[in-house]
This record gives C-alpha cells, sequence and structure tokens, in this order.
C-alpha cells in the first residue's frame, strides 16, 4: 500500500505536465493568429518605378474619411526584416500601431516598406553598422530612393495631412531616418530614430525643421550609442533641440523600450511641421 500511495501521486504529476504544456502551446498558438489576424489590417501593396520594386504594407487610418486629411507615420525597419515576404517588416513596432487607443487617438495612414535583401536604407555598401559615414552627397541606395519616390507620390496623391508627416527607423532604419532627413528635410515634422547612426556633417539641413526624439541602449555592441550622442551633439551645433533616451544596461533592441514609451506616440503625434 505505501508503493502505491507514492506511486500514483507520480503518475498524476506526469499527466500534468504535458496538459500544462499543451495550454500553454494552445494560448500561444492562438496569440500568434489573432497577431495574424490583426496585421493583416495592413494592407499589401507593392511601389514600382522603372524596373524596381519596393514592397510595403499600409494601414489606413480607422473610419478612413475621404473629406479628411490625415498625417502618415513612416516606419523603417532593421536590417533583419530585409527580405521579399512583405510581411517581416511589421515585427517591430506593427502591433503598436494597431492597438485601440492608439488608432483612437492617433489615427493616421501608417506605412511599413521592406528593404530588399542585400539592401540597406542608409548609403552603406555592406553591412558594417558600427562606421562613421562619409560626409559625401551622393545618390540614395535603392531600397531608400524607392522609399522617397514613395512617398512623394502617397503626400500628393492621397489625403494627406502635409504638416503631420512622421519618421521612424530601429538599427538600420534608424541610420535609415537620419538618412531621409537630410534627402527630404522639409517632408517631416518628427522623428524618432533609434539605436542608429548617420553623417553628423548634414544634420544641419533638418536640425532647425523636425523635432527628434533619439533613442539608444548603453549597452549597445552592434551600433555603438556614440553614434546616436554624436548625431544629437550635431543636431544641437547646427541649433536644433533634440531629446534623447539612454537606456542603462540595454542593448542593441532599445526598438522595445522605446516602443513602450507611454508617451512614444503622443509625443509624436503633437509635432507639426516647422515652417
Amino acid at each position: 500500500m505505501h508503493r502505491k500511495k507514492e506511486f500514483f501521486p507520480s503518475i498524476s504529476y506526469y499527466f500534468h505536465i504535458p496538459k500544462f504544456f499543451l495550454n500553454f502551446f494552445l494560448f500561444l498558438f492562438i496569440l500568434n493568429n489573432l497577431n495574424s489576424q490583426d496585421f493583416k489590417l495592413y494592407e499589401k501593396e507593392t511601389f514600382i518605378f522603372e524596373n524596381d520594386t519596393l514592397n510595403y504594407r499600409i494601414l489606413k487610418p480607422l473610419n478612413y474619411d475621404s473629406n479628411q486629411k490625415y498625417p502618415v507615420h513612416l516606419v523603417l525597419h532593421g536590417s533583419g526584416e530585409r527580405g521579399n515576404d512583405n510581411t517581416s517588416q511589421l515585427t517591430h513596432g506593427g502591433a503598436l500601431f494597431l492597438e485601440k487607443e492608439n488608432r483612437e487617438k492617433y489615427n493616421s495612414w501608417v506605412i511599413f516598406p521592406q528593404c530588399s535583401n542585400n539592401d540597406r536604407w542608409a548609403n552603406l555598401k555592406s553591412d558594417t553598422w558600427d562606421v562613421s559615414f562619409k560626409d559625401t552627397v551622393t545618390k540614395p541606395n535603392k531600397s531608400l530612393q524607392l522609399v522617397i519616390r514613395l512617398m512623394d507620390q502617397f503626400i500628393e496623391n492621397k489625403q494627406v495631412d502635409k504638416q503631420r508627416i512622421y519618421v521612424s527607423g530601429l538599427s538600420m532604419g534608424g541610420m535609415g531616418t537620419f538618412e531621409i532627413l537630410y534627402r527630404r528635410p522639409n517632408m517631416f515634422a518628427a522623428a524618432t530614430p533609434i539605436c542608429g547612426n548617420g553623417s553628423t556633417e548634414f544634420a544641419y539641413l533638418y536640425a532647425n525643421k523636425v523635432s527628434i526624439w533619439i533613442f539608444h541602449g548603453s549597452d549597445d555592441k552592434v551600433v555603438s550609442p556614440k553614434h546616436s550622442l554624436n548625431m544629437a551633439t550635431a543636431i544641437i551645433e547646427s541649433g536644433g533641440s533634440p531629446k534623447m533616451t539612454l537606456y542603462e544596461n540595454v542593448g542593441h533592441g532599445s526598438w522595445d523600450n522605446a516602443f513602450a514609451e507611454k508617451n512614444y506616440l503622443k509625443w509624436i503625434h503633437s509635432k507639426t511641421k516647422n515652417k
């Protein structure tokens, strides 16, 4: 009898373990399915110029009214989301704009373009991110060039509030954010480059025109925080007044911290273009 008392509890425990994990994985499956369903709100689109194609996803304003003009928020992903699936670019930040409260409070167009494989948003020739940018004006890389053309056409042809156009980017996209600012300094009202890098030489082109909130992790080993600090310094020296948040003990994934900021979208949408 003593052995049975020891045996049956062990059998009961054995069967409870898989049941727990089954419930856990069922929860993850349901959660993932819900996210997939939500991401379908981002319509799949392509922009074609001559022989080049840019994939992008677009979220229309909630309860879209063709008689109303809306802000536009451009989001540039990191190097890990490059490709041609027109989906991966939503990995970081895609869910933020789908939250019910955010859609109601900060109703806007949201555009997530996807950089092609073997290309970069910033004017770099290789995936070496922790570098100093050359202070020379050259043509933008093909993917960013397509984004600029897309934005130019979208702003002219859609119901857009031209005083409230925003850009955000993380990692490689943070570099693309700094670059698109100097290539289109009169386009944007606010920008939030996250763990990025850029050319300090061209900060003067947008320092007085665009409100900028820079984010970086102090322990970032992929893109040193010194690059964001250098960009903030260059903007200040050019007469701008950037906001900067440096996260203590945070590595390269500081976009999670930035997107979790309580006033992240509130700050962005409070900005209008400086004339």
